[in-house]
């Protein structure tokens, strides 16, 4: 089991992607994402699916239009982790690709 991250390493995590929100529990970080249209959106996802399909480590999250929710946490550590950074930064990178880095 992975262990989870400390207090000033989820602040770090948060600030990984622009709009990330840490849960009220701490265990869990979020964002909203918009893209410009739907397959933009998709294009996304599918880029993150293949990195986090190499970090075995997967998002929660859904799709609507041109909108993406992400969910990061470790099930079986009980919290956010290495594993949840390393996808964060993936996210983040693919974001900076778009034009979409805060």
């Amino acid at each position: 089991m992975s262990e989870t991250l400390s207090g000033a390493d989820c602040e770090r995590l948060v600030a990984t992607v622009p709009g990330w929100e840490l849960s009220d529990d701490g265990k869990a970080v979020s964002a909203s994402l918009e893209f410009a249209n739907f397959a933009d959106a998709w294009g996304f996802m599918s880029e993150i699916a293949i990195e986090a399909d190499k970090l075995d480590h997967h998002p929660e999250w859904s799709n609507v239009y041109n909108r993406v929710s992400i969910t990061l946490t470790t099930h079986d550590a009980g919290g956010l982790t290495a594993r949840d950074q390393a996808l964060a930064d993936k996210i983040a990178a693919a974001l900076e690709r778009r034009g979409k880095a805060g």
